[in-house]
């Protein structure tokens, strides 16, 4: 087993200036040595970063800004990193997007969008700073799916799909870096208070904005359990203990009975 020591890292988080990703920046500040921020809202980033250097003034703090939908702005941004002499240790893959409804009616911007920043960026960005990261024989991996990519979900199909995606192949390349001094660990939480949901739901009239429940998580827990995750070497990391518990009835219970539990759902999009 190969621990990571937080403090003294070199982090970068995607979808850093909101929600999640936000509280990675916040959680990390008085443990990393120098935070990356990558997001598109600049004037968030530059308030994030004003906010975590006040109360640590030898944290190191860069932003970019990137639209992570673009690969080739992906592709900038790690040059950018290499151009600057910026090591990465610890890569949080946070960004994603989400969608709500019925894939028939869905946008179809919005599903290449999803895609882009779910599967394709997080791939590239990890390719692009695993090398380095084997070459110094230390590193991490933080890969933020979601309890949703357990199981297809009517109403959040492409969603849940990426989020399957991620899971896997997070395990897989978890398998193939056993014993090079680089862990990865995937976190899946459920319902988080976020701007996800925000964006997420289509504007429809008469539709709930949240989804409340005893499910839900607060981002400054996910950020801890995740972060406990990447310390102990942990492959998975499920935040909640409600939706722990609901996890492992999924991930035992038969598929022909998922379909029929699911059908209800979608009659109601």
């Amino acid at each position: 087993m190969s621990k990571f020591h937080l403090e003294g890292s070199s982090v970068l988080i995607t979808g850093a200036s909101a929600g999640i990703g936000r509280e990675f920046a916040r959680q990390l500040a008085g443990r990393a040595s120098s935070l990356v921020l990558v997001a598109r809202r600049r004037e968030r980033q530059e308030e994030l970063r004003d906010e975590l250097t006040k109360a640590n003034p030898n944290l190191n703090v860069h932003i970019r800004e990137t639209d992570l939908s673009d690969d080739r702005a992906v592709i900038e941004l790690f040059d950018s990193l290499e151009r600057e002499n910026l090591s990465i240790d610890l890569l949080i893959n946070n960004a994603g997007l989400g969608d709500l409804g019925p894939f028939a009616t869905s946008e179809l911007q919005r599903v290449k969008e999803m895609l882009a920043v779910n599967v394709t960026a997080l791939t590239l960005l990890t390719r692009l700073l695993l090398p380095g990261m084997i070459a110094r024989k230390r590193g991490a991996i933080l890969n933020v799916s979601s309890s949703a990519g357990f199981l297809p979900l009517a109403g959040f199909a492409v969603y849940a799909a990426t989020k399957a995606y991620v899971t896997s192949f997070s395990e897989a390349i978890r398998a193939e870096l056993r014993g090079t001094g680089v862990t990865v660990t995937t976190l899946c939480p459920g319902p988080v208070h976020t701007e996800f949901a925000e964006t997420a739901h289509r504007q429809v009239a008469g539709a709930p904005r949240t989804v409340p429940g005893i499910s839900h998580v607060s981002a400054q827990e996910v950020v801890r359990v995740g972060l406990a995750a990447v310390a102990a070497d942990r492959a998975l990391a499920i935040p909640g203990f409600v939706m722990k518990l609901g996890m492992a009835l999924v991930r035992i219970t038969p598929t022909s009975i998922l379909r029929l539990a699911a059908r209800p759902s979608s009659k109601q999009l």
